[in-house]
């Protein structure tokens, strides 16, 4: 009965650190460049339809500085809201700055 105790305490002990060991390389796992490029361009193209967010996907992939689907030109409260998806996540002077650059282009 000892050695049964001791025996799943170990296999508990065991689980508890390949479970630690499995989650830290995925927290400190650096996203690269085209990876977080990915990321940006998925939240900022979120809650589109699949055909217009593959066309969006593909634009913002590709470094063009306004959606593809949008051959007439944006309303400003369209651009409003296309730069502030854009630009979210940044820091506050770092949001200003990319905004206003976004708007005046």
């Amino acid at each position: 009965m000892k050695h049964l105790v001791t025996a799943i305490a170990l296999s508990i002990a065991a689980a508890g650190a390949f479970a630690a060991d499995a989650a830290a390389p995925a927290a400190s796992k650096q996203l690269s460049s085209s990876q977080q490029k990915m990321k940006e361009c998925s939240t900022a193209n979120k809650g589109k339809k699949k055909a217009e967010f593959d066309a969006a996907q593909k634009a913002c992939m590709s470094g063009d500085a306004a959606p593809a689907a949008a051959s007439a030109p944006m309303t400003p409260k369209e651009k409003m809201a296309y730069c502030s998806k854009k630009n979210k996540g940044m820091k506050k002077a770092d949001f200003d700055v990319a905004q206003k650059a976004c708007l005046t282009s």
